[in-house]
């Protein structure tokens, strides 16, 4: 037993797409999305590391880049349906964790199962890189969702997405790194020509004041 069936493997999570039953005029797959989080990752973890902390890039990494492998075995499925209710969630979470616990067991050589097993959990924790993974994780949701937005798609998941991403973010308003993306980079996104800037940007403003 190699590594064979992980490696091919992740040419599965390219035919994944995000948002699934959605009209969208533009396509992103699990695997894309999982390269843009480990970006956005790495710059929030030199915002960190500006600021003093510490930061274990090889655990940021590993959790960036993996953080959604599970999804091969399940899909990616619509963010307002996983997260209908906490028990719904909860038994999502515990279909991924005993699929993957197998895929590790059968498929992966046993000299690397503890490595694969720490890569392929859950990696928003309570650590500064599990923290920073679930900021990173909806960055990317919410540029995908304004992506929608400015292009004027009409249906109206992805103001939802966007709330939703940006309500997430905001939890992490302690941390350097959301502050500098609130007073940096979000206010440049906002100033994009668009037909719907104005509403988005109140909506913006209304999440915004809420977490004052």
């Amino acid at each position: 037993m190699g590594m064979n069936q992980f490696l091919q493997s992740l040419s599965d999570l390219e035919t994944i797409d995000r948002a699934p039953g959605y009209f969208k005029f533009e396509q992103h797959s699990v695997a894309a999305h999982s390269f843009k989080v480990a970006e956005v990752a790495q710059f929030l973890g030199d915002v960190e590391e500006q600021d003093g902390h510490e930061v274990n890039w090889r655990l940021l990494y590993e959790k960036a880049l993996n953080h959604d492998y599970t999804e091969r075995f399940i899909g990616d499925i619509k963010t307002p349906v996983k997260y209908a209710t906490p028990q719904l969630r909860q038994m999502l979470a515990d279909v991924e964790t005993s699929l993957t616990a197998n895929f590790i067991k059968n498929e992966i050589p046993e000299q690397f199962q503890a490595a694969y097993t720490r890569r392929l959990g859950e990696g928003k924790d309570d650590t500064l890189e599990g923290q920073i993974l679930s900021v990173a994780d909806k960055v990317d949701l919410l540029y995908e969702s304004f992506g929608e937005i400015q292009k004027g798609n009409p249906e109206p998941v992805f103001t939802e997405i966007y709330r939703e991403s940006l309500s997430t973010i905001l939890k992490f308003k302690q941390m350097a790194c959301v502050q500098y993306f609130l007073s940096a980079v979000l206010p440049e996104m906002l100033s994009a020509d668009f037909s719907d800037r104005q509403k988005l940007a109140e909506l913006t403003d209304q999440l915004l004041e809420a977490k004052q």
